[in-house]
C-alpha cells in the first residue's frame, strides 16, 4: 500500500504487488486514469504487507481518512515529504 503526490500536493492511496513496477507507471503515465490526469509522480509513504487482502483492506481505511489524517500519517516517517523513489530509476 503507497501514497503519491504531484507537484501540486494531491494525494493518491493505492495498493500493488510490485511497486518498483508501478511507480514507474505512474512516472511515465503509462497507465490512464487519475495518476496519469494528475500527473501523480512522487512517492511518499508505503506500508508492505504478508497478503493481499490486508493491503486493500489498509488502503480502503486510508481512502477514507481526511486529508490531514493522511498527512500526519506520511509525515510520522517522512517529515519532509521527501519522493522515497527519487534514486529506483536512472535518469
Amino acid at each position: 500500500m503507497y501514497i503519491m503526490t504531484n507537484k501540486s500536493g494531491t494525494l493518491y492511496v493505492g495498493v500493488t504487488n510490485n511497486l518498483l513496477k508501478r511507480v514507474h507507471q505512474h512516472r511515465t503515465r503509462l497507465v490512464d486514469g487519475f495518476t496519469k490526469k494528475y500527473r501523480i509522480t512522487r512517492l511518499l509513504y508505503l506500508e508492505t504487507f504478508g497478503d493481499a487482502y490486508s493491503a486493500i483492506a489498509r488502503e480502503k481505511t486510508l481512502k477514507g481518512w481526511t486529508r490531514k489524517k493522511k498527512l500526519d500519517l506520511i509525515r510520522e516517517e517522512n517529515p519532509n515529504l521527501q519522493d522515497l523513489a527519487e534514486d529506483w530509476y536512472a535518469q
